[in-house]
């Protein structure tokens, strides 16, 4: 055993009785709370932000199960179902919880990922200080991962809930996991797997925990027979046993292995079942290769140097160049290389293969969605980079006798600096608006999502001009969107185009193949032959809308129409009445209640009429956008 090695417990024992606190267990306290208020003075900004229109609708707003608050049929529908393409059940049941304490305010759902995250913050302190004795560095560590600006999308963005959430079943696995290596035993290794599963439950990322856990049993819990003795940093964790041999821990963490694998099989059935996965041919895998060695080098410039960080980094297919893949891979390969050679400096293993396989799950192998890279993929990895640089300052410290507090003052000045990045960060997550916008400006590869998405927004506010110049722009001539070609649609049938708006919505229907997309372009598309009194087909399109699903509010009201104009009140009112219990609409009241009125029925027509003042708040509006659909 080295010199520096031998001396490190008894050294350090030493400066935290003449530190700021006698007590050891008192500092580690207060450390953890300072941690706390740190993350919540930084992050504190999310009290003004809104909901945003990427997941947020579909994982929350828009969702019915959510909505209902945790009841049994929420937790049936989590465990059971692949929606939007996961599953994570643990996730859902925490965004039910959510809106059941909170309803609709973002307020709660954002700081609840406020408070996970400051907890995660505190269990990886904990969790390195127990496995090193280095409190300072472990401090270090944990306050990078606070504070860094990367790790902003998976807080402040509500629907980001999963990464939080399975990192702090992931944190708390690895503490298991020590306590286990002192003394193994069937109950703990029990707490482990539980444990792991519950992260798998709230994300796969978590998937490479077996992996990292024999990382973990190289360094710094020293349990590799064959490591040098260095490597045992913390031997009263073995309390006098050998290491065991790769064979021994790869046997040991099997069940784990098979738990991981399990979760990738459901995971890859859940991308397919909700198309998710992208055609090889779009992306071929000598693309996806280059581009997982690119992403690499950019993840750690991003890591180094936190600028331009966006919501979306649309993949550059073929605008990669050879020179941007051979420098990458020579760096990648370089710095692999430096690592084994100084393998004695057991952290520099750990860190950097903790960064490199954390990562692979989500580098882009298989391509799932249409980024090459995301913020939020760092948020485990980058764990691994800040071990090497806290770890290596403080050693490189040591041997050139720097004082602490010398290295106290650039630490603190860098956590300033990232604190500052990431305040400012959380401000560009205020709504979709300012979301989007922002993601245009800072992307240099053209992000046609990020178009889309604020066409929607657009959309949504009123500002039809502005939402279709984005509609146009989000046209990808590489991978047609059929929801661009309904925006599209909509936007000409509310100008008065309804041809064109047919064409448009009859290009969804050659798209898509989802039930939801080709109903509502069935829907639009029998407004639009209303428009042109071509009522057979408006009749034919509302018909089929309703077949995919019944309870299509404006294809009822649609059918509505039609009864009316045929002069069938009953069929009409029966529409109408089915479609305001499903959605209730102002407008729909007011044809419900004229309806009722040509029926000779004005008690039930006032209360319909009263329902629609109720939810307009200006009923000669409401009136008029009835007269316009009935004049059709």
């Amino acid at each position: 055993m080295s010199s520096a090695a031998a001396k490190v417990q008894p050294v350090k024992t030493t400066a935290d009785s003449a530190g700021l606190f006698s007590s050891p267990q008192r500092r580690t306290v207060v450390l953890c709370l300072v941690l706390v208020a740190a993350t919540l003075a930084v992050y504190n900004p999310v009290n003004r932000n809104a909901f945003v229109n990427f997941d947020d609708d579909h994982y929350i707003t828009g969702n019915p199960h959510v909505l209902a608050g945790l009841n049994w049929s929420t937790v049936k529908w989590a465990f059971t179902n692949y929606y939007e393409a996961n599953w994570h059940p643990l996730t859902w049941l925490s965004h039910a919880l959510d809106a059941q304490l909170f309803g609709l305010n973002p307020v709660g759902h954002h700081y609840t990922n406020v408070v996970l995250h400051g907890l995660n913050a505190v269990l990886l302190f904990l969790l390195l200080q127990s496995a090193t004795g280095f409190t300072w560095r472990s401090l270090m560590v944990a306050a990078l991962f606070a504070l860094h600006p990367v790790n902003v999308e998976s807080v402040a963005w509500a629907s980001e809930r999963k990464n939080v959430l399975s990192m702090m079943f992931l944190l708390l696995a690895l503490q298991a996991y020590g306590w286990y290596a002192r003394r193994p035993a069937v109950g703990r290794y029990a707490l482990l797997a539980g444990l792991f599963a519950c992260g798998l439950m709230s994300k796969p990322q978590v998937i490479t925990l077996p992996f990292l856990l024999l990382l973990w049993d190289y360094w710094p819990l020293g349990r590799l027979a064959g490591a040098d003795d260095t490597l045992a940093a913390s031997a009263s964790l073995r309390a006098g046993r050998e290491p065991a041999r790769t064979p021994a821990l790869l046997l040991e963490k099997l069940p784990l292995f098979l738990m991981a694998l399990a979760s990738a099989v459901v995971t890859m059935q859940a991308q397919k079942a909700g198309g998710a996965i992208h055609s090889p041919v779009l992306y071929p895998f000598s693309l996806r290769l280059e581009n997982a060695m690119v992403s690499y080098s950019r993840y750690i410039g991003k890591a180094f140097w936190p600028a331009s960080l966006s919501p979306l980094y649309p993949h550059p297919l073929d605008l990669l160049r050879f020179w941007q893949v051979i420098a990458s891979s020579i760096f990648l390969l370089v710095m692999t290389a430096l690592v084994i050679r100084n393998r004695r400096r057991g952290y520099l293993v750990t860190g950097w293969f903790w960064f490199l396989g954390a990562l692979v799950p989500m580098i882009g192998l298989v391509q799932v969605g249409e980024q090459a890279m995301a913020d939020r993929y760092a948020y485990l990895p980058f764990v691994g980079l800040f071990l090497m640089v806290s770890w290596g300052l403080a050693e490189w410290a040591e041997t050139k006798k720097i004082s602490s507090a010398w290295l106290a003052v650039p630490a603190l000045a860098i956590l300033v600096a990232f604190g500052v990045l990431t305040y400012r960060q959380i401000g560009y997550w205020r709504n979709s608006e300012t979301l989007w916008s922002y993601a245009l400006r800072v992307t240099s590869v053209r992000s046609y999502k990020a178009h889309f998405n604020l066409a929607v927004t657009y959309d949504a506010e009123g500002r039809y001009d502005e939402a279709v110049e984005q509609f146009r722009d989000a046209i990808d001539p590489r991978d047609d969107d059929p929801r661009i070609h309904l925006g599209l649609g909509i936007y000409d049938q509310r100008h008065g185009h309804a041809q064109e708006a047919i064409k448009e919505f009859h290009s969804v229907l050659g798209l898509s193949a989802d039930a939801a997309m080709r109903a509502d372009a069935l829907t639009n598309l029998g407004s639009a032959y209303q428009q042109l009194h071509d009522y057979a087909h408006a009749h034919e399109s509302f018909v089929e809308a309703l077949r995919l699903d019944p309870n299509k509010a404006a294809a009822l009201v649609g059918m509505g129409l039609l009864a009316e104009k045929n002069g069938d009140i009953e069929q009409a009112i029966a529409q109408y009445s089915h479609a305001m219990s499903v959605e209730p609409t102002a407008v729909g009241y007011v044809l419900l209640g004229r309806a009722l009125e040509k029926n000779g029925r004005p008690v039930e027509a006032r209360v319909a009429l009263d329902k629609a003042k109720e939810l307009a708040g200006d009923l000669d509006q409401a009136q008029q956008a009835a007269d316009e659909l009935l004049a059709f």
